[in-house]
């Protein structure tokens, strides 16, 4: 199967040329027959790398509530047009597709990864369950019923988004369910986090797919007033896009040298391999010793019955 991760950054706060770039991707992608495409963190709706949203601890500042009715305006509905036309790219091409966006539900919004299927079909979506640090504020937290593992042409594909990788009962959930390609859409561009995607591939005996976005100054908006500073070049997310094997090899990247695709034709069969000595939920498990309870029901604050 050839596998691929799509390291490019969003237009910021502008959803209409981000699409024109994921366009350039999947064709990159299907000019290498590229099978199933990950997406980073946020790319269709943006990642404001560098904002506060007027929020010092106790108050809240008008430009902040300006700065965040324009993120919601860049963020896309599951329903809604971008996404639809994602599905007939994947259906065009034949291409499983995981994207991560910033989903707009109601008045929240949320950082989420939706995949397609070869047919174009929304297999799933999966909400990042914690928003780290700042992201609490413009994020809101995913549940239990979007932990889940779905079968993207014909293997099974789950997602962990950016830090959600670094929660062992989040990856313990995947693995339950026989995640063989573990996607983790990131902007974690450290170089700590390579290391980390080994350590998850080779603790779970599966395929990490890891797509991290490239972004620099000069793809957001004049009036961007982010800590980094107004210098065009100045890089704000650095990639680091890297896909590990099931024995924690690295087949592609870190990249690090801006925007580009990294693929990666694998064999499926070394995740069987690996698990001669290491099934973390089957005969490396105590479960005598050691559960894990995973809530997967759906939660809500009203229920009109």
């Amino acid at each position: 199967m050839i596998v691929a991760a799509a390291q490019v950054g969003s237009v910021l706060f502008d959803t209409p040329a981000t699409m024109e770039r994921l366009r350039a991707m999947v064709a990159q992608a299907a000019a290498q027959r590229v099978e199933l495409l990950v997406f980073p963190e946020a790319f269709l709706g943006g990642y404001p790398k560098g904002l506060d949203f007027g929020a010092p601890v106790g108050t809240r500042q008008p430009y902040g509530r300006e700065d965040f009715l324009r993120y919601y305006g860049a963020a896309v509905d599951l329903d809604g047009p971008e996404l639809a036309e994602v599905g007939e790219l994947a259906a065009q091409h034949k291409m499983a597709i995981v994207l991560g966006i910033i989903e707009r539900a109601g008045g929240t919004l949320y950082c989420s990864a939706v995949f397609f299927d070869v047919d174009g079909t929304q297999a799933g979506i999966h909400r990042k369950t914690m928003p780290t640090a700042a992201e609490r504020l413009i994020w809101g937290f995913g549940d239990g019923s979007t932990l889940g593992v779905h079968e993207l042409a014909g293997v099974r594909a789950g997602a962990n988004i950016c830090w959600e990788n670094y929660l062992p009962q989040a990856r313990m959930a995947l693995y339950q369910q026989g995640v063989e390609l573990y996607c983790a859409p990131t902007v974690d561009d450290r170089e700590i986090w390579a290391g980390s995607m080994r350590h998850i591939a080779y603790e779970g005996r599966c395929f990490v797919i890891s797509a991290c976005q490239y972004l620099l100054r000069s793809d957001c908006t004049g009036d961007y007033k982010c800590w980094q500073g107004d210098d065009p070049e100045t890089v704000l997310i650095g990639g680091g896009s890297v896909i590990a094997s099931p024995l924690g090899e690295i087949l592609a990247g870190p990249a690090r040298n801006g925007e580009q695709l990294l693929v990666a034709d694998i064999d499926l069969n070394d995740i069987t391999r690996g698990k001669y000595d290491l099934d973390v939920v089957g005969h490396y498990a105590r479960p005598d010793i050691f559960t894990l309870h995973v809530n997967t029901a759906k939660q809500q604050a009203v229920r009109l019955e």
